[in-house]
């Protein structure tokens, strides 16, 4: 049975410019529901109508994601709320206050925010994409813009859960996570935005990821890639053993300007490196929230500018680029 959830993004595109998407949607979600749930999906399904209806009196998106005040809950409620959010650990992005309950998240996702903020086409009124959305921090963030529609997707199923944990608190109709893969994705070319933020890095064919992401936009619309690279000249691409920084599934770094080649020869305009940076330990560490391993274990303890598998430790860019 379909999700009240996705009913209602179907019900909301019908009968604008991501109709078409209707076409294969909604069999994708199906198919999903029937064979690909994951074990502890229903566990998680039943903690989320466990969390309590409050009154949400302050609602700020625009420089932080704050949902309500600690004065708008009772002491007991605050526990309760609490409780039921630490059992959808680890949280990787925020953070997000909940009635001044801090989820103080593995990353720092404001100060990626902060640093994509200045480079952005404004994005109000805007029909918006995240693609590897995570569980939707930068999507509030983008409504904060005055975004008109966000939606993002990410098949990892646990932050699908936490977007709706969020979403408990502010039931936004223009604003929507699907569990669904980029490779799912028609050709839309309906999108005024398009944001992928920490994805290139993880897929076996970049050219191929970077066709799809260009697909999604229509003419002149913006796209806003972040992703890991490597020091070099154009001819530098960086592919990493088993390992890269622990992870398994890291396959290309590329060199800034090897990046804005590829983007160029698939079709992008505009190409622009807006920000590089090193991730540093204040930005991605372990939490209550996220209480596993982080950065700190992925680097050398003895020489942290460099991974564990003796690579260059993670180096961060944005790029901007139109169609």
């Amino acid at each position: 049975m379909t999700s009240p959830w996705f009913k209602q993004f179907y019900s909301l595109i019908a009968q604008t410019q991501l109709s078409s998407w209707l076409e294969v949607l909604p069999a994708q979600i199906a198919e999903w529901e029937k064979k690909q749930l994951h074990g502890d999906y229903a566990k998680w399904q039943k903690l989320l109508t466990k969390l309590p209806s409050t009154h949400v009196q302050q609602v700020e998106l625009k420089n932080a994601v704050k949902l309500g005040v600690s004065e708008d809950i009772d002491e007991y409620t605050t526990r309760q709320i609490t409780g039921l959010l630490k059992q959808f650990k680890p949280w990787r992005k925020g953070p997000f206050y909940i009635h001044d309950i801090c989820i103080d998240t593995e990353w720092r996702s404001d100060w990626k925010w902060d640093r994509v903020l200045p480079h952005l086409e404004p994005l109000k009124g805007r029909t918006v994409l995240d693609i590897g959305c995570g569980s939707g921090y930068h999507m509030w963030r983008m409504l904060g813009e005055e975004a008109q529609f966000v939606v993002g997707v990410d098949p990892t199923q646990l932050f699908l859960m936490q977007f709706q944990a969020i979403k408990h608190f502010h039931p936004n109709p223009n604003i929507h996570l699907l569990p669904i893969g980029v490779e799912q994705l028609p050709d839309l070319k309906a999108f005024d935005t398009v944001f992928s933020m920490g994805v290139l890095y993880h897929r076996r064919s970049p050219i191929d990821f970077l066709h799809q992401l260009k697909n999604q936009l229509r003419p002149g619309g913006q796209l806003v890639l972040e992703t890991l690279v490597v020091e070099g000249d154009e001819h530098t691409v960086l592919m990493a053993g088993e390992r890269y920084a622990q992870m398994r599934n890291v396959w290309f770094l590329p060199s800034t300007d090897a990046l804005v080649i590829w983007m160029q020869r698939v079709g992008f305009k505009q190409v622009k490196v807006v920000d590089v940076g090193a991730t540093t330990l204040q930005e991605q560490r372990k939490t209550q929230w996220m209480d596993s391993q982080s950065l700190a274990n992925f680097l050398d303890p003895n020489d942290i500018s460099k991974t564990i598998e003796g690579y260059p430790a993670p180096v961060r860019a944005v790029l901007t680029a139109t169609v």
